[in-house]
């Protein structure tokens, strides 16, 4: 009975850690979009130009690697849950005060410093819930927790309805409610199981040496480390191509479509996201990691032109929920697969590092598709093909080489113990 008991206490401990990286996630994306949602009218609020308001969202980008390497160190040093929870009280106060920021320049390092923020909280929550679930909870963890970007998003678009009621300082207000979201943490999530475990040998002297910093992981796995940012750096050229530009500039500008109709496209692929990440983090728990993004990025290939090709509502919704529902599919997998492949003395800031360098490296995405689009001279539509193309082969050449790679390790490891006796 006290087995069972410690058992049930175990899985509700796992439920509580998924719900809180979730909403930890879901909410930072949240804040994030209210920014990219509301650029005009905080730009006629300080009497400046858009194009001087679009710098946020930039330093926001620039500034992620830092929190992610500041924060993951941290809760690597001094545990996962206090880092989570102090990341989201940190960038909910960076949100209230952007609500009363009397100028521009303020305002720009506000968002600066969120992006601190945003960069830690992803790697901290996701080293947080993939050592606290069950092995067997792992993809479906990992797709839950992916799903609250979209999530997030959604989110976003529901409070910016109330734009009229309230103005755009009034939905960053809003925003900083995310703070409750660290109250939950607090009373009802554990510290990761696993990191206490390390944490308690470390400070044993009798039990060896303080574990490797992420100095010493990077001059001992090089390659994985490169692998690890060039991976992600695919990643976000995929995604980032795929949505940055396509509601507003291929949909409104391009196709023509009404405001309404582009709403209601993106409300539909925006829950084939959520359900596509789901869905292949499920499945990635049975055919392992690297196949479940190979076949997610498999699909987006032949869905290119359904995506952006068509002229009618019918099809382009299709394509958009269909290409959304592959993207966001191979995402779903990527925390699992990330936290599976780090050492462990630094599974807080490997996988967020890895994640938003690439996210840096992909940032220019926008900017090339217009490139790609003004040089060939037939629209955007071949543009979003190559860029989110050659993202989502990229991916699948290097998951299907790692694999590769992984196989013949673990068949040479198994031909030595083989050859020495042991374990026959």
């Amino acid at each position: 009975m006290a087995l069972s008991l410690s058992g049930l206490d175990g899985c509700a401990a796992a439920r509580h850690v998924v719900i809180a990286s979730f909403l930890g996630w879901m909410l930072d994306a949240c804040d994030f979009f209210l920014v990219l949602f509301t650029l005009d009218n905080v730009a006629h609020s300080f009497g400046v130009s858009l194009e001087a308001v679009l710098l946020a969202p930039t330093l926001t980008l620039a500034t992620r690697p830092i929190g992610a390497f500041v924060c993951g160190w941290a809760a690597d040093r001094y545990g996962r849950k206090p880092v989570l929870v102090a990341t989201i009280c940190v960038y909910s106060l960076i949100e209230l005060l952007s609500a009363l920021a009397p100028g521009l320049g303020v305002f720009l390092f506000l968002r600066a410093l969120f992006g601190v923020a945003l960069g830690g909280e992803w790697g901290v929550g996701a080293s947080l819930m993939m050592e606290s679930v069950p092995p067997g909870w792992r993809g479906t963890a990992s797709g839950i927790l992916q799903a609250g970007y979209p999530a997030g998003y959604l989110l976003a678009s529901v409070l910016f309805l109330l734009l009229p009621v309230i103005g755009w300082r009034g939905l960053f207000v809003l925003g900083s409610c995310a703070v409750v979201s660290a109250l939950y943490i607090g009373l009802c999530v554990p510290e990761s199981p696993d990191w206490v475990a390390r944490h308690k040998k470390g400070q044993d002297v009798h039990k060896g040496e303080r574990a490797p910093g992420l100095l010493a992981v990077v001059r001992n796995n090089g390659m994985l480390c490169l692998f690890a940012v060039v991976l992600m750096s695919a990643f976000n050229f995929m995604s980032h191509g795929s949505q940055d530009l396509y509601p507003k500039v291929f949909l409104g500008l391009e196709r023509g479509l009404p405001a309404p109709t582009i709403t209601m496209l993106v409300v539909l692929y925006t829950l084939a996201a959520m359900a596509g990440g789901l869905c292949f983090g499920m499945l990635s728990q049975r055919i392992g990691r690297q196949y479940a993004i190979a076949l997610a990025v498999c699909l987006v290939l032949p869905l290119l032109p359904l995506w952006t090709l068509p002229h009618s509502v019918l099809w382009l919704g299709v394509g958009a929920v269909c290409m959304q529902f592959c993207v966001q599919g191979a995402w779903g997998v990527v925390p699992a697969y990330l936290n599976e492949l780090s050492p462990a003395s630094v599974r807080a800031t490997f996988p967020g590092l890895a994640y938003q360098c690439g996210n840096l490296i992909a940032a220019s995405t926008p900017l090339l598709q217009t490139a790609i689009a003004r040089l060939c001279g037939r629209g955007l539509a071949p543009a979003l093909m190559v860029v989110v193309g050659g993202g989502a082969l990229a991916v699948l050449v290097l998951t299907l080489l790692n694999a590769r790679r992984q196989r013949a390790e673990h068949g040479l490891r198994m031909g030595m113990t083989l050859s020495d006796g042991t374990g026959v």
